[in-house]
């Protein structure tokens, strides 16, 4: 898409105009964008390929055919570049990495006979057993039919590609079938709930996994989400990322040490997340559905109105040659006065259909389970984290980032795998995970923290404060996941970083 973008904005300098974006779809010759996307994800041809026809258009000729299709096109087929690079951000953020999904595949293959074997290169083989492929008629018609065996699959997409592989993820038969399976199988597991321990420390009480809807006017679902809801002890709630469970163990004990009236507060909850949670995703799908139903009064509507301006001068031009004894034949006058109903009927509709999308009500959370997390009687030292001082590094990191002209906003509390959100002017963001030490030593990132360095590439920078709590010193590391290597796994709940300062810059 950033290559296709680039190609676009030149167009969109020779003419002078936006509007090469709104007929992105049209400007391909004998091909769609959505036929030129649809074989690359799907690997029946590579990405060099699909790429290299949209570098072969002559500029001109494309700019020849958005000219045309620009004559003839709708106008609510409008296209916000701005939103689409908005939304391209934020798919960057939730992204899973190829081994978040890997290690989920391999876990529950293995639990249902599912022979999955290493291949040279770092690509695997699977042999799925008829009780895993004999899914229904409606899944197939879905996701297509599972083969009895995939001799070279990869879940990522670069590896596949390059390799001529089978590139698997979610929406590819063989992953949903698996999804399918386990569901079926464990789905009950969610409602007995389980335990977990937090190695930090920091956690002690329940986390609830909700399931949020939002419907529209017409009664139709607009938006639906899985959010994870933690209540500690007290019983306060407060919104955490549900790939917080990556940074938890299993518990050695399956009874939870945690006040048993809490699980009789599941109402609290409810309406907590109803009040404070699921109201700010129907504000935010609500914004979203304004922007879209603005571009439809604007121009869709406009549109018809002109239509119907010219239908009625038309008519008035009729009954004036009329009078003045020239022949109109009644069936014109029929037909244009069907015309201008016709017009009016669309108009109507359209804007009762934008009246009813922006319409959005929230129906009740629904709760699909439940898991205790308890504080484990010892800490490790380099596990162990101090508010106080992981308080300082946030303060310090924020005001380094106001002085670079950056805006910074602290998502700490989300669990997200960074702490920090930080936006330059020109809309680049920065995601950064603080690490504060009282003096110095090493660090220790979590899994979900580790993750997502990989996932976020050169947008994610580790900060590191020295000595917070006498004469603090900032130091950078960008890309961390790329130039660290950690000397240690705690239980694969936390991987332990010596010798950080070799890959780290002083900041100024």
């Amino acid at each position: 898409l950033l290559r296709l973008f680039e190609k676009l904005d030149r167009i969109r300098e020779q003419m002078g105009s936006d509007r090469v974006f709104d007929v992105i779809g049209d400007v391909f010759a004998g091909r769609t964008l959505k036929e030129l996307i649809v074989e690359a994800v799907t690997n029946q041809r590579s990405l060099e390929d699909v790429l290299g026809d949209i570098e072969r258009e002559p500029d001109e000729e494309m700019l020849r055919r958005v000219r045309a299709a620009t004559q003839e096109m709708l106008a609510t087929r409008f296209v916000d570049l701005k939103a689409v690079l908005g939304e391209m951000e934020k798919a960057r953020e939730n992204r899973l990495v190829p081994e978040y999904i890997e290690q989920f595949f391999r876990r529950a293959a293995k639990r249902l006979n599912v022979t999955v074997e290493s291949r040279a290169g770092g690509y695997l083989r699977a042999k799925v057993p008829f009780e895993v492929r004999n899914l229904s008629r409606e899944f197939r018609a879905r996701f297509g039919e599972v083969m009895p065996e995939y001799s070279r699959f990869s879940f990522d997409k670069e590896k596949a590609f390059r390799g001529q592989a089978e590139f698997v993820a979610m929406g590819h038969p063989l992953f949903e079938a698996v999804v399918e399976r386990i569901s079926q199988t464990y789905g009950h597991c969610l409602r007995n709930g389980a335990v977990f321990e937090d190695p930090a420390g920091r956690m002690s009480g329940l986390i609830w996994l909700l399931e949020g809807e939002v419907r529209d006017g017409s009664g139709e679902v607009v938006g639906r989400r899985l959010f994870a809801v933690y209540q500690d002890d007290a019983g306060a709630v407060r919104e955490v990322s549900p790939s917080v469970f990556w940074d938890l163990r299993s518990a050695r004990s399956d009874v939870p040490d945690i006040p048993e009236d809490l699980l009789g507060r599941q109402d609290e909850v409810l309406a907590a997340v109803l009040a404070g949670t699921l109201a700010r995703y129907r504000e935010e799908l609500l914004a979203s559905r304004q922007r879209d139903a603005a571009i439809k009064e604007k121009y869709g509507v406009r549109s018809l109105e002109a239509l119907i301006l010219q239908s009625e001068e038309k008519l008035a031009d009729y009954e004036t040659r009329r009078a003045k004894g020239e022949n109109i034949p009644e069936a014109t006058l029929i037909n244009e006065r069907r015309r201008r109903e016709e017009l009016e009927e669309r108009k109507k509709r359209l804007l009762e259909g934008i009246r009813a999308e922006t319409a959005l009500a929230l129906s009740p959370p629904r709760v699909l389970g439940v898991a205790a997390v308890l504080c484990p009687e010892e800490v490790p030292d380099v596990l162990r984290e101090d508010p106080g001082i992981e308080q300082v590094g946030m303060e310090v990191c924020m005001e380094y980032e106001r002085a670079q002209g950056r805006c910074p906003e602290d998502v700490s509390v989300a669990n997200a795998g960074y702490d920090i959100r930080s936006v330059d002017q020109d809309g680049n963001v920065r995601y950064i995970e603080v690490k504060a030490r009282a003096k110095t030593g090493r660090v220790a990132l979590t899994p979900n923290e580790w993750m997502t360095a990989q996932k976020l590439g050169e947008k994610y920078w580790l900060y590191v404060l020295t000595n917070a709590a006498s004469r603090p010193e900032l130091y950078l590391i960008e890309n961390p996941a790329a130039c660290l290597r950690p000397d240690e796994e705690v239980e694969i709940v936390r991987y332990v970083i010596r010798n950080w300062q070799a890959q780290a810059r002083r900041a100024e």
